[in-house]
């Protein structure tokens, strides 16, 4: 909350890379939101109960969240290509107009996949235990509880999965080599340092984000394991969103810059 309240006050942050870091960071507010409460009501009540529209929108609204922040990841590695391999034509190219663009297009290919693979899981007959071995509705588990042959419906999940995390992954390290070769044409050993120092922070955050994602969807069913599941998803989940503005902000002069304005603003006019 504080990045998005920082870069929206701050007018030297209505930059092309904090409005995608912003946007980044209303998504993940969203995302831990559709998790935790439930999850903390879970551990304080004594009923564990969810209805299956319950479970099919909790699905469905994790599932977009998390697909948009693949393809905004992704965006956001582009922005870093075309600001350090393009720097003279990078305001031209990142214009606010194709900004937005590239924003909604990204909400709008999320929350489709997201409609489309909740209306394929849910459409099958649950006549075994309702029991969910998980913490959320999440799509192994809720698969796991189907009665019918589901070997059709896990071949579509399995490519709408590398849809939303392989080839977003693939484009976001292809973008980097790129970055790579043209950093280590740059002369200034100050300008080379600042460039690797803000595209290893955006790679370190794809990484840990595609590689939880990667390990729990992109994988034959035979090798699953829900207890196992489960910690790398509580780890994907809760903890490293909380890990995110610290790469990104806490380590950036801008950001810290910023945050001390605004806190000195506020508390200059509060006195």
């Amino acid at each position: 909350m504080t990045i998005v309240l920082v870069t929206l006050v701050d007018p030297s942050l209505h930059t092309p890379m904090y409005f995608f870091l912003r946007n980044l960071s209303a998504i993940e507010i969203c995302y831990t939101l559709v998790i935790i409460p439930k999850m903390l009501v879970n551990f304080l009540a004594k009923s564990h109960k969810i209805t299956l529209t319950g479970c099919a929108t909790h699905m469905y609204f994790f599932i977009a969240l998390g697909t948009s922040e693949c393809f905004l990841l992704a965006v956001m590695a582009y922005d870093r290509y075309v600001a350090i391999c393009n720097p003279l034509r990078y305001t031209l190219i990142m214009s606010r107009p194709l900004c937005l663009e590239l924003l909604v297009v990204v909400c709008a290919c999320g929350f489709l996949l997201s409609l489309g693979l909740a209306v394929l899981i849910f459409r099958l007959p649950f006549c075994h235990s309702h029991e969910i071995n998980h913490f959320f509705c999440d799509i192994p588990p809720v698969l796991e509880l189907a009665c019918s042959d589901t070997h059709a419906d896990e071949i579509l999940v399995f490519v709408s999965c590398l849809l939303a995390l392989l080839v977003p992954f693939l484009l976001i390290l292809a973008s980097y080599m790129l970055v790579v070769a043209s950093v280590l044409c740059i002369r200034s050993a100050q300008g080379c340092r600042k460039a690797f120092s803000t595209c290893a922070a955006h790679l370190v955050v794809a990484v840990l984000h595609y590689g939880c994602a990667i390990f729990i969807y992109i994988r034959p069913k035979a090798s699953y394991a829900l207890e196992q599941d489960k910690v790398v998803s509580l780890i994907y989940t809760n903890v490293t969103p909380m890990l995110y503005p610290v790469i990104y902000s806490l380590r950036n002069r801008e950001v810290k810059g910023a945050v001390l304005k605004v806190l000195g603003r506020k508390i200059f006019h509060w006195s």
